[in-house]
């Protein structure tokens, strides 16, 4: 995929952030939220570019098979999650409704610089390459999280706790690199190696996590909180609490020659923070850990 981290696919194929495409052993049915009803506020909805303000929808391009980012329910064709939630909202605040595009992660910058759609929302990184042809709006931080057997035996507490233990990582990911630094840094210290089994297969290392052979995995933080919340109806696993190690901001990509929608989408998210909005949203999906304080552009 793109330079953004591999994220193990819960309803389809292949998927963002941390697997490598495969799929996942729970099959549970999506897991919902309440969502957070938002009433349009004039003095922003006044700052929405007035060719979009009088088609009174916001388009959304996104690649929808990222639970718990962006999903389908159980009909198959409604989107939900935490980032349509949060789209939703901000559409709300600029009195507009969501009309979401589902289209390959690979078309998204293309379709937004050609306009056929407004924003782009999919769990995409917010990278120094990508602003060259995209401006962003910073909604989340993600990054590398601790996941481990429900009760945690091991006593996994952070990355130290991973010394002399067995770890399970993705085959070319940033787990699998922040896994062998980390065990050059154990041994540095006097403590036994991080011992890794790395694989392509995100299904077997759950089954390694389940069946004791390994200690934790590491994963994406909103595919960890997921699996944990699902996997054997959340009896299997739990997520390490703590921010995300080696974070980096998710994004909505912005047309560079729509600074209007940027700004206006940029107060929208501020005023969702601002109100305790977008932290019931983070809180509904079990992702308050990537949750941000201050709306950016472009990482600024």
């Amino acid at each position: 995929m793109q330079p953004r981290s591999l994220i193990a696919t819960v309803l389809a194929a292949a998927s963002l952030l941390v697997a490598c495409g495969s799929k996942q052993e729970n099959s549970a049915a999506p897991t919902s939220a309440p969502a957070q009803v938002v009433a349009k506020d004039d003095a922003l909805a006044a700052k929405v570019p007035p060719a979009i303000a009088s088609t009174g929808k916001l388009r959304v391009g996104s690649n929808i098979q990222n639970p718990p980012n962006n999903f389908y329910d159980k009909d198959g064709r409604t989107p939900m999650g935490s980032e349509v939630d949060l789209a939703n909202a901000i559409a709300g605040k600029l009195g507009l409704k969501t009309d979401y595009s589902d289209m390959a992660f690979s078309s998204l910058i293309t379709s937004l610089q050609s306009g056929r759609i407004d924003i782009t929302m999919a769990a995409m990184n917010d990278t120094a390459e990508r602003q060259q042809k995209i401006d962003f709006v910073d909604y989340f931080t993600s990054g590398i999280t601790i996941m481990v057997q429900k009760g945690n035996p091991s006593g996994v507490k952070g990355p130290d706790d991973l010394c002399g233990k067995s770890v399970a990582v993705n085959l070319g990911t940033s787990q699998e690199a922040f896994a062998k630094e980390q065990s050059g840094k154990c041994t540095a210290a006097g403590k036994g190696e991080v011992t890794l089994t790395v694989t392509d297969n995100d299904t077997g290392n759950q089954t390694q996590l389940r069946t004791g052979r390994v200690a934790a995995i590491l994963n994406d933080l909103p595919t960890a909180v997921y699996l944990a919340k699902t996997a054997g109806d959340g009896k299997y696993f739990e997520v390490v609490p703590g921010a995300p190690i080696n974070g980096g901001p998710y994004g909505i990509g912005v047309n560079k020659d729509n600074a209007q929608l940027r700004d206006a989408i940029a107060a929208a998210l501020q005023a969702l923070i601002d109100d305790g909005t977008y932290g019931k949203i983070m809180k509904n999906w079990d992702v308050e850990q990537g949750a941000i304080k201050k709306a950016t552009v472009n990482g600024k």
